[in-house]
């Protein structure tokens, strides 16, 4: 009971399992794979790294489930991108979820986040499965949803990475003719 008299509603394994992914996010985000350790992560999550270990094997275990954590908010965003669309032509579905997407990316954890998975999946084996995992599902469903042509989804996976790049570096916010070459008719949020 509380001092309130109200009883105190205690936290589940999976509450707390998705309040580490989140903190995660963040901390991944802030120094990477290689440069984030689980006390960084525990500290961040107001919990103890031996508890972080009840809930993840090791390091690379919460990693990935992170980068997993990461397409799932991607995935929700498109879907919901894709519901917003004006029509269902391929390019106003795409147009969506782009849209969606570049809001989403907003939050620069979940964006630098994906940059550091990239990276590390060149070195990690598990890493790189779970973003070679994570783009499939992806591509398949703004293949389904949008009925776009293989060229169409090249480039809508292309611009997003160019987001990556423009947002990342604030190449948006630099007068110059290289940055205005890249983030041209990017949307930002």
């Amino acid at each position: 009971m509380t001092p309130s008299g109200t009883r105190r509603q205690l936290s589940t394994a999976d509450e707390r399992k998705r309040t580490v992914l989140q903190t995660a996010v963040s901390a991944f985000a802030d120094r990477g794979y290689f440069g984030t350790t689980t006390t960084d992560v525990a500290k961040r999550a107001g919990i103890s790294q031996a508890y972080v270990y009840r809930l993840f094997p090791d390091k690379e275990a919460l990693f990935v489930a992170v980068v997993e954590h990461c397409f799932a908010l991607i995935r929700d965003s498109l879907s919901d991108g894709a519901a917003a669309a004006g029509g269902s032509a391929p390019e106003e579905v795409l147009r969506a979820m782009g849209d969606a997407y570049a809001q989403l990316i907003a939050d620069r954890n979940l964006l630098l986040l994906q940059l550091h998975a990239q990276c590390a999946a060149a070195a990690e084996p598990a890493i790189r499965e779970a973003v070679r995992a994570g783009y499939a599902r992806l591509v398949e469903y703004v293949r389904g949803v949008s009925g776009a042509a293989e060229p169409d989804i090249q480039r809508f996976f292309a611009t997003g990475m160019l987001c990556h790049l423009v947002v990342a570096i604030d190449a948006d916010q630099v007068e110059a003719p290289w940055a205005r070459a890249l983030s041209e008719g990017l949307r930002h949020y």
